[in-house]
């Protein structure tokens, strides 16, 4: 009998990173550490590199074990494969393969059904699923793209927060209450000549429930981002009966904002981002031995 190898799966994103360790006799440990967006390269290989020993310790394992492991790791900014190739090389790993976040979310949200699922969490991507091939659309970013994410709206809420500021939008109770946190207008130009996409993202959570307590500059960007997750589906050709999943830590905020139409097709994923990496390891392992 041939033993069941150890299984790794890893989701790294522009907040946190995840990790989870499967042995053969079906036990499954976690581990949670900071960002590991690859655009800090040396940021986020550090963080992995102190992660697994954690997750070495929580299955019982020698930290030397992880070199027989089959590992998936999805992790946002990896853009080519010349970026994954570098991941790679700095791991343990026996078996190893490297991706951007995309594929490991909607493994993990639809397993192999067909639709589209709507990965917002610090950044955005929009993908679509049909016969086991994936197409997506967003993902560039925060510089660039990212729309409807976390990041994207407090950086959204600080733009019309100085746009009130200065007379030239309309005030709510979510605008001023920002100024005054960030200490007047000098303070919110500050915080943006240095603010990481992580820390815009921590704004997010006081928009969805200014929005949801009727704060109208806060519904208002609610429902910018909700369009644009509308123009995405329609883009990436939505079919008849086709489920759509609301994933990442701000994906589900959105289901009050959509269209009926859509909002109808909205199902729960069935599984994170991190079951996704789990699953994409076990095909890996699975192809091996074939």
């Amino acid at each position: 009998m041939v033993e069941a190898p150890i299984l790794i799966g890893l989701d790294g994103g522009g907040t946190s990173c995840r990790a989870a360790l499967c042995l053969g006799s079906g036990k499954r440990v976690e581990v949670v550490g900071g960002p590991a967006n690859v655009s800090d390269f040396a940021g986020a290989m550090a963080r992995i590199a102190s992660l697994l020993p954690r997750l070495a310790k929580a299955a019982g394992l020698p930290k030397a074990a992880l070199g027989q492991a089959v590992a998936h790791l999805g992790l946002a900014g990896v853009m080519d494969a010349a970026m994954a190739d570098r991941v790679v090389a700095g791991l343990p790993f026996a078996r190893v393969t490297v991706t951007d976040d995309q594929p490991t979310m909607i493994a993990g949200a639809l397993g192999l059904d067909d639709g589209v699922v709507a990965a917002i969490g610090t950044g955005s991507f929009i993908g679509r699923q049909t016969g086991g091939r994936i197409r997506s659309v967003g993902g560039w970013g925060f510089a660039l793209g990212d729309q409807s994410s976390g990041a994207w709206l407090g950086r959204r809420l600080l733009t019309e927060t100085l746009l009130d500021h200065d007379g030239m939008a309309p005030s709510s109770r979510l605008t001023r209450a920002t100024l005054e946190r960030f200490g007047g207008a000098a303070g919110i130009t500050a915080f943006g000549l240095s603010a990481s996409p992580a820390e815009y993202a921590a704004l997010a959570p006081d928009i969805v429930a200014a929005a949801t307590a009727g704060d109208a500059v806060a519904g208002r960007l609610m429902g910018e981002g909700a369009a644009y997750v509308e123009r995405a589906t329609a883009a990436l050709g939505l079919a008849e009966g086709e489920p759509l999943c609301l994933a990442g830590g701000l994906g589900p905020a959105y289901a009050a904002w959509l269209p009926p139409a859509l909002a109808e097709r909205i199902v729960a994923p069935k599984g994170s981002a991190l079951d996704g990496a789990l699953a994409l390891a076990a095909r890996l392992a699975a192809l091996e031995v074939q």
